[in-house]
């Protein structure tokens, strides 16, 4: 009997300047079709950003009208501004077996927890050590020191939530971390649901 591809949840979190997109990148070969998951958010577009490939740019009201008709998987308040996760894209890409990675902080793997734990798998992406990601943060010239001091403090928060995740994966190398993260995404799609496990005994046993 031939196995369906299904479609799985995988939550990835860590701190701003870790390398989450650039493990992704490196590993997007060998994790089979994805949707890597994109927000939506009231916050103004910056520059070189594109609607629907950057972030859904939506107004208030439009997000707040979404958050009462249930359209959001996730949705969290950042100084001053909505991000969410609409779910129909979510619901299109599991339909369709792909592997819906999603890049959100620890309040949103907590929403993802509760109400789709069963398909989903977590992993917390960090550098070796906080000396490490505040030399990155540095070297890539993208953000002022009142941004960068900010972020290393959300940090040292964050990183005390590393234990609600199934797995760390440690960014010293790309390379390694990649090869880590292949290992990871494929774990994911191996997890049953409680409907796979009903499926499978009910198989099973015919």
């Amino acid at each position: 009997m031939e196995k369906l591809q299904k479609g799985a949840i995988l939550v990835l979190s860590g701190p701003s300047g870790a390398g989450k997109s650039t493990i992704i990148h490196a590993a997007s070969k060998e994790i089979g079709e994805y949707y890597f998951s994109i927000s939506t958010t009231t916050r103004p577009a910056r520059v070189g950003e594109e609607d629907g490939v950057d972030y859904f740019f939506v107004t208030k009201e439009s997000f707040e009208e979404d958050i009462k008709a249930g359209n959001f998987l996730e949705y969290a308040q950042v100084h001053g501004n909505y991000y969410g996760t609409s779910l129909k894209p979510v619901r299109d890409a599991l339909d369709a077996g792909k592997l819906v990675i999603f890049d959100i902080d620890i309040q949103g793997h907590r929403l993802v927890r509760a109400k789709m734990n069963d398909i989903t798998t977590s992993a917390f992406i960090t550098p070796p050590t906080l000396s490490d990601l505040e030399e990155r943060l540095r070297a890539r010239c993208t953000d002022n020191e009142n941004v960068i001091s900010q972020r290393i403090t959300n940090a040292k928060k964050e990183i005390y939530a590393v234990g609600e995740y199934d797995f760390t994966i440690i960014n010293d190398t790309v390379d390694e971390a990649a090869k880590e993260f292949v290992i990871v995404a494929k774990a994911a799609r191996l997890k049953q649901s409680e409907v796979d496990e009903s499926q499978f005994i009910t198989q099973w046993l015919d």
